[in-house]
């Protein structure tokens, strides 16, 4: 059983990382459900794939890293160990790990690293669509608290928009402090 694992969030300036492991069994579900790397595909069809992978999938796995996680042992580490934690979380133990990335990731599993795996592995590519949309949905829950950054589009990411709220109202609790764009000296108070 081949389990792909991908993440979403490397490059926010806000929010978690977060990353899933998917394993379905063999044989693979049919290519035409149109699954493949999440950022190819509109949100909406993201939410669609959502369901169709967990009726074909015999275990997801879904790993969770907070931003003040992410400043304390940085984004690459973080990222890896978003990962571990999508494959602990899973209900079995599979055969092999598909990686998208270059790096191995701290288990016990025997795991082969994909550079560009998202776009090369339908098993990735499904873990790709799970990480990128449980991100979304934190991201979403994060704008209702903080709305004045538009986190409902921007999901955290560094658009000027986005930019432009953090110098009129410095970074929220979820922002990640360490990261270029949010470091700054000159931050106005937020008023809690």
């Amino acid at each position: 059983m081949l389990c792909g694992v991908d993440e979403a969030g490397r490059g926010p300036l806000a929010g978690p990382v977060v990353a899933a492991a998917v394993v379905f069994s063999n044989p693979l579900p049919p290519i035409e459900l149109g699954i493949r790397d999440s950022k190819t595909l509109t949100p909406a069809r993201r939410r669609t794939l959502v369901f169709e992978i967990m009726k074909r999938a015999v275990s997801v796995g879904v790993g969770v890293v907070w931003n003040e996680e992410v400043d304390r042992i940085n984004i690459h580490r973080a990222t890896l160990w978003a990962m571990e934690k999508a494959v602990r979380s899973l209900s079995l133990t599979p055969d092999l790990l598909l990686i998208d990335g270059p790096h191995r990731i701290d288990s016990p599993v025997p795991q082969r690293p994909i550079v560009g795996g998202d776009s090369l592995s339908m098993t990735i590519a499904a873990a790709s669509i799970m990480a990128k949309t449980a991100r979304d949905n934190i991201m979403v829950a994060y704008h209702r608290i903080f709305p004045e950054y538009n986190f409902l589009k921007n999901k955290g990411y560094p658009t000027k928009e986005h930019l432009q709220a953090l110098a009129a109202s410095g970074p929220s609790p979820v922002h990640r402090r360490t990261f270029r764009g949010v470091i700054s000296e000159g931050w106005p108070r937020r008023q809690s």
